[in-house]
């Protein structure tokens, strides 16, 4: 597959028409096309499996496959079979389906920390309800984020704390607070240099490395200590780390966790969990104020219930966390000896747990470079591989692994060749590839 010649012509006009209605092209940003080498952004007509075709008919080996939330593969049979079963019976009603206590004590025995669930289409809305209910029940403003994890959620509370600030009112800002990831002293300086206004910390329990010994029992007495809710974004941990996310694997009970992506498995769904006391605040069983928690038309539409059942099902049935794992392995030890023949093995870099990972792309100073991570998008483009990443599905197989390994290797050759001129614009073919956090356009 040779996808860089003629440039993809018709996915360069489909890009062209989605700018022409769609802000950025695209309804997420890290699946822009300034996210892509010049002229090389397919635009997909269908998937299946691990592989993926675009408009210019071009086959390709997927990874990160729709942002991390088609963990077991696209149309997987058991999920789009339960979905289909529910498209003739309705999808949404004036009262609450049955469906929902199915899929909520679903979820409860698949995440047995968390004591009650709230099902919404993404997870931006479940992460902002914990943070409206960690300050319903504190009655404290700021809340704490993990400095060290890129995003957390579109609304103004976490947005305003990135280069696209714009639209959001500092006095909202100035109540978010960061801390740094794996450093419990930094934490507790946080907490004592805001007495009593922190509402809740937030946080990935885990990220490209391991939590460090304790550092997750160690967060929950801080929040323990200083009357704060912890809260667990387990958005890409849940799945991929275990069947019981993060907190299942590590064993730390946040009091509120978010889930989304891999629980659809592609299919709009996400959920808040969490101990009873608090998510009943949401409720209509307790004295107290009301919390406006979640409240969404769509949230419990019984096609996205269903596929999330069914993926919760083959996730403990036919452990898919297991094999996300076996499969990641596998590719990681066949990256980094491509990268080590090719003599990039300190450039091209491959991090993060089996299940979620990732690459850098380092220049010939060992500092990351967009430049370069341009050059190797478009090699692996060129052999059928997309890949803003590396994190797996369990669709994949072997040969479609060495396959990868084989590009990689290719790719590799080329970096060689960029890091011995000390310049790779020529092989860039364009404008390099773009962070999605910046100011300006």
């Amino acid at each position: 597959m040779h996808t860089e010649e003629g440039k993809l012509p018709r996915s360069r006009l489909a890009n062209e028409r989605l700018h022409a209605v769609i802000p950025g092209g695209a309804h997420t940003y890290a699946k822009g096309d300034d996210q892509y080498p010049e002229d090389l952004a397919p635009v997909i007509s269908r998937g299946r499996g691990a592989h993926v075709w675009d408009v210019d008919g071009n086959r390709y080996i997927e990874y990160g496959s729709g942002l991390r939330s088609v963990s077991l593969g696209h149309a997987h049979p058991r999920v789009t079979e339960a979905v289909r079963r529910e498209l003739d019976r309705g999808s949404n009603f004036v009262r609450p389906s049955i469906l929902e206590a199915e899929a909520a004590e679903r979820f409860l025995a698949t995440v047995p920390t968390a004591e009650m669930v709230k099902f919404a289409k993404n997870g931006s809305d479940a992460t902002t309800a914990a943070v409206r209910l960690a300050r319903a029940v504190t009655g404290r403003p700021r809340v704490a984020i993990c400095a060290d994890h890129p995003f957390f959620s579109v609304d103004d509370w976490f947005i305003g704390t990135t280069p696209l600030s714009a639209g959001v009112p500092a006095a909202t800002t100035e109540l978010t607070v960061a801390f740094p990831y794996g450093d419990l002293a930094a934490t507790e300086e946080l907490l004592t240099r805001y007495p009593d206004e922190v509402a809740c910390l937030v946080l990935e329990p885990a990220g490209h490395t391991e939590p460090p010994p304790g550092y997750l029992a160690g967060l929950r007495r801080l929040a323990d200590r200083y009357g704060c809710v912890l809260v667990f974004d387990e958005m890409i941990t849940g799945f991929r780390w275990s069947e019981a996310g993060a907190q299942g694997l590590y064993g730390v009970v946040p009091d509120l966790s978010t889930f989304g992506k891999a629980l659809g498995n592609g299919f709009a769904v996400s959920a808040l969990a969490g101990r009873r006391e608090l998510m009943e605040r949401g409720g209509l069983r307790h004295s107290g104020d009301r919390v406006f928690l979640l409240s969404t038309t769509h949230g419990a539409e019984t096609h996205a219930l269903a596929a999330a059942m069914a993926v919760q099902r083959v996730y403990v049935e036919e452990g898919a966390t297991a094999r996300l794992h076996a499969l990641g392995e596998r590719l990681a030890a066949g990256v980094r000896d491509a990268a080590a023949g090719a003599g990039v093995g300190d450039h091209v870099v491959v991090r993060g747990r089996a299940s979620n990972l990732v690459f850098a792309t380092l220049d010939e100073n060992g500092q990351p470079s967009q430049p370069y991570r341009t050059l190797f998008l478009r090699q692996l483009l060129a052999g059928g591989v997309l890949a803003p990443s590396f994190v797996v599905s369990s669709a994949l197989d072997d040969a479609a692994i060495e396959r990868t390994v084989d590009v990689v290797g290719r790719a590799c050759a080329v970096y060689r060749k960029a890091l011995d001129a000390a310049d790779p614009t020529p092989w860039l073919g364009g404008r390099p590839v773009r962070p999605v956090f910046r100011r300006r356009a």
